[in-house]
């Protein structure tokens, strides 16, 4: 009876560690959200890289805990995902997440200077000028609830 007892916790024990599933954020910042909709209340703001514990799911957003908040993120956050290449000398096949993540990291300044050398006469002062834009959740909100904009 003792054995069975002790196999059982030791299965238990085994399931819960198992049911531990962590995510990775694949995105520059997001957010973990007080609700699973896209303009809730903002708990905890994430990075690339961060790691959640998720306790559930729920439709296309996952229940999750990091740093003592808990909450809900998008799977857009989280998931990797493959995308096409395209265009000439395109690969055939997919491109891989880390592909993926290194493109939407921008140009380092080695890169940028190759291309300013080339003489492609690109507006990098506009690009830099873009990248510092910053809206606030809270503008963000009135611009959604001014614009009758339906949240999905």
């Amino acid at each position: 009876m003792k054995t069975i007892l002790i196999v059982i916790l030791l299965c238990s024990l085994f399931c819960l560690t198992a049911a531990a599933e962590t995510l990775k954020i694949t995105t520059r910042e997001n957010a973990v959200r007080a609700d699973c909709r896209f303009f809730a209340p903002v708990r905890l703001k994430v990075s690339l890289g961060d790691q959640l514990t998720v306790k559930g799911r729920k439709g296309d957003w996952y229940l999750v805990s990091a740093k003592g908040f808990s909450g809900c993120i998008h799977k857009s956050a989280v998931e990797s995902r493959s995308f096409a290449a395209a265009g000439r000398g395109a690969a055939s096949g997919g491109t891989s997440a880390d592909e993926v993540s290194l493109a939407g990291k921008g140009f380092n300044p080695q890169v940028e200077a190759g291309y300013r050398k080339s003489g492609k006469g690109l507006n990098y002062a506009a690009v830099d000028e873009i990248t510092l834009v910053s809206v606030s959740e809270k503008s963000l909100e009135s611009f959604v609830l001014q614009g009758g904009l339906i949240q999905p």
